[in-house]
């Protein structure tokens, strides 16, 4: 069985409707700080909280079935990690060391691990392989970081074997529209770029339209979730296989700019996105793209959905059909 921890919230659900659409045996456990029970629709759902031990135990108690853990459910707003960094390294890594320990003293020894593009810092090189420097700069590719950091500790000490995917900017929605992104607040350029065209936000600012790049907006890589849901499911038969631990970048390999958001989302939606330019925000890299040849030749995974419009017109289809979210304001 699979536990996957903060599988109600937007990578986490699009995991755990792979799961169910597979019939694998999962479990979710998940507090609904930020995640949404409608979004698990249906899959096995425990309520709990990652800092509470307590809560761990019980699940673990009843389901001795469990033989992988999925780690979803960090804090991941960057600025707040700068205000806050307490709370990021309290639930982020503390939280994550202490469901490590529990998972060592019952003998689970595969673990895979949502990790980010974060842990890089600023790119020296253009695309980022796995080999690029790390040296984040905020808090949140800190705590992230420390995982990985623990994860290569506790496989040379335990044999604990884990799958760290280091992933760049998730987007998209369900491609058949059951599920999708909610987030609250939202920090995310798709959907404030459709909340702006559909009147449901204010205007959208753009920071900075004066950078190296071709239109002199930053550029970024988009990877689609249900494609990240796929490169999980490929880690827990790596795993389930025997194979040792791993660590990889996910991403498209292809950037896109805010400019080109904009103009895919004025598209797709047939509505005008009103947004206007403001000053760079810093740490801002012009480019930040990843590379995900090591996993596409380790593993042969070939996201379905690579180009934009695809996202766009998943995530505008669950947007449109679903106005309020999830509508459970959990």
């Amino acid at each position: 069985m699979v536990l996957v921890v903060g599988g109600a919230g937007y990578i986490g659900s699009h995991m755990t409707q792979w799961l169910r659409n597979h019939e694998w045996p999962h479990l979710v456990f998940d507090n609904l700080e930020y995640g949404h029970e409608a979004a698990v629709a249906g899959s096995p759902f425990v309520k709990g909280d990652l800092r509470n031990e307590a809560d761990l135990n019980a699940v673990f108690d009843a389901n001795p079935e469990i033989d992988v853990v999925m780690h979803f459910a960090a804090y991941t707003y960057v600025g707040e990690s700068v205000t806050e960094p307490g709370k990021y390294w309290k639930n982020n890594t503390s939280a994550v060391l202490a469901l490590l320990e529990i998972m060592r003293e019952r003998g689970i020894k595969k673990f895979i691990f949502s990790s980010t593009c974060a842990t890089f810092g600023e790119p020296r090189r253009i695309p980022l392989t796995e080999d690029h420097p790390q040296n984040p700069i905020s808090p949140y590719g800190q705590t992230k970081l420390a995982v990985e950091m623990i994860l290569k500790d506790f496989d040379h000490a335990y044999g604990l074997r884990s799958v760290a995917l280091r992933y760049f900017n998730a987007a998209g929605a369900d491609p058949g529209g059951a599920i999708g992104e909610d987030h609250r607040p939202e920090a995310h350029l798709i959907p404030n770029a459709i909340f702006a065209a559909t009147g449901k936000k204010p205007p959208l600012t753009v920071f900075g339209n004066d950078y190296d790049t071709p239109d002199g907006t930053c550029i970024r890589d988009y990877i689609h979730v249900a494609d990240l849901a796929q490169a999980h499911a490929l880690a827990i038969s790596h795993l389930r296989d025997g194979g040792d631990s791993r660590f990889y970048n996910l991403g498209n390999g292809n950037g896109y700019s805010v400019a080109e958001v904009i103009k895919t989302v004025e598209e797709v939606t047939g509505l005008p996105v009103p947004h206007s330019i403001g000053p760079r925000r810093p740490g801002d890299p012009a480019r930040l793209i990843g590379s995900s040849a090591k996993v596409k030749a380790d593993w042969n995974w070939n996201p379905q959905y690579p180009d934009l419009r695809s996202i766009i017109e998943h995530a505008w289809a669950w947007h449109s059909s679903h106005p309020n979210g999830y509508e459970d304001h959990s």
